[in-house]
């Protein structure tokens, strides 16, 4: 009798189609992924489908760790009456820092909310764009450098070959799996990746799982 294959689970609607080929390729590519993605069942990257709201959430967590990222944006969105650009700007500074947020991340929350409440982004574009042509147009905006971008396009679009070499958990995960904690340059990075490609957006969401039992969410 022959074996009845497994179906993988359907998709919810904010999830990227690829996710299971991906997840066959780098179980075969990477003895790392092979022992990763099984440990995370059918947990897997998802989008919030609003271009501010990611954006507002990246630029709440530069620098910061997940954890202390999530708790400030729970303050911080529980002040307008829906997070959206007009919104935020009918903020007062005082209440977005005693949210947690720094004078600097108001200040770029603000620049964000301007951009896109006067309509000098069009996320319309961004679905025929390349990656490289939207992270021009984001790091524009004050406070978005590549980093944020980057997490855009994983987070937002579900671009599935990004690979942020500038984020610290990504480097670590990378040390941790690969190299038994020794420090690891963004060469070595790039090396593991080659293995990654053409799923790097998904590699690395297995990688910072590895670190944090909480999903990574933009």
């Amino acid at each position: 009798m022959a074996a009845i294959k497994k179906e993988a689970p359907a998709l919810l609607p904010g999830q990227p189609g690829y996710w299971h080929e991906a997840c066959r390729h780098l179980a075969r590519k990477d003895r790392v992924m092979k022992r990763l993605i099984p440990q995370y069942g059918d947990a897997m990257l998802s989008s919030r489908g609003d271009a501010f709201v990611t954006l507002a959430r990246s630029v709440v967590g530069q620098q910061i760790s997940v954890k202390a990222a999530q708790s400030v944006w729970d303050r911080f969105a529980a002040l307008p009456a829906s997070m959206t650009p007009a919104e935020v700007l009918r903020l007062r500074v005082d209440d977005m820092r005693a949210a947690g947020l720094s004078a600097r991340k108001v200040e770029y929350l603000v620049d964000l909310a301007l951009h896109f409440d006067g309509g000098k982004l069009e996320p319309a574009r961004w679905q025929d764009m390349d990656d490289e042509a939207i992270i021009a147009e984001l790091v524009a905006i004050r406070g978005i450098g590549r980093w944020t971008a980057e997490m855009f396009l994983i987070f937002h679009l579900l671009r599935p070959n990004v690979l942020p070499l500038d984020d610290v958990g990504l480097i670590r995960g990378i040390s941790h799996n690969y190299f038994s904690g020794e420090p690891v340059s963004r060469s070595d990075a790039r090396e593991v990746a080659q293995a990654w490609r053409p799923w790097c957006s998904v590699a690395t969401w297995y990688i910072w799982r590895s670190l944090d039992p909480l999903p990574v969410s933009y």
